[in-house]
């Protein structure tokens, strides 16, 4: 599959407001290049983790053909938020100073409502495979993290994905593991082509393909995670060629779950 992925990057340049739906507090921000931005914080939550995967996720996602924001690099100057009067902004804005992840802002876009929104049967296969292999857990009804926008389908926020990195001693074992998770999927009822989505991209997402999207995480942000960076990316890659190599184990397991709602 031909896909070279490219993430710019941006200033910060205007705080605009805070989305207080999201636990790690993500904002509405405007960059240098007059463009908005939901900016995730690595002074939040779960710090670059939750920024790593929603990189890999993001990029994995546009990879198999589905719609997520463009993803940037957002650099916040140490000056940034001095005037924020909000203490619990402020210290989110301090502990946030260089280099952080945003997604353009789909303006006027609204949250999808599996109940009320129809959804083609082979894009909802296709995203609960998607999230099958990233082992995302926040796709569920009461959170979807999609949006309509411009009548189309957008996915956003893979933070919750690829849990693995919270007992990284555990990777190779988390790889191999179905995914018990997905049987709260919004999406899952709805998934009846999981079988024929795992054969094509199971086959079509390269090795390639893999290195090339983890190798788009910043070292500063491993050395946040790791003392040496130099091999590290590598727990990254191993971890999803491992579990594409899997994936018919977590297939199936949907397939289970799914049987069970139907």
């Amino acid at each position: 599959m031909n896909f070279i992925p490219d993430i710019r990057t941006v200033e910060v340049t205007r705080y605009i407001t805070p989305l207080r739906e999201g636990g790690s507090l993500p904002a509405v921000t405007e960059a240098d290049d007059s463009f908005m931005y939901v900016l995730k914080f690595k002074g939040a939550g779960h710090g670059v983790k939750a920024l790593i995967a929603e990189l890999i996720g993001g990029e994995l996602a546009k990879l198999i053909g589905l719609k997520v924001p463009e993803i940037v690099f957002a650099q916040l100057d140490e000056a940034f938020g001095r005037t924020e009067p909000d203490e619990e902004i402020q210290d989110l804005l301090k502990a946030s100073r260089g280099l952080n992840l945003a997604m353009h802002y789909l303006q006027g876009a609204f949250i999808f409502d599996a109940v009320v929104n129809k959804i083609d049967v082979l894009l909802a296969s296709k995203i609960v495979w998607l999230d099958c292999l990233i082992t995302n857990v926040d796709r569920t009804a009461r959170n979807t993290n999609m949006l309509v926008w411009h009548n189309e389908l957008w996915l956003i926020d893979h933070g919750a994905s690829l849990y693995f990195q919270h007992a990284l001693v555990n990777a190779k074992v988390q790889a191999t593991k179905p995914f018990a998770a997905i049987k709260d999927h919004v999406l899952l009822p709805y998934a009846s082509k999981l079988n024929e989505v795992n054969d094509e991209y199971s086959k079509l997402i390269s090795k390639e393909n893999i290195e090339m999207i983890v190798d788009l995480i910043p070292d500063e942000w491993l050395k946040e995670i790791f003392e040496d960076v130099s091999d590290k990316r590598k727990v990254y890659k191993d971890f999803l060629l491992t579990r594409l190599s899997n994936s018919n184990l977590f297939t199936q397991e949907a397939n289970n779950a799914r049987e069970t709602l139907i």
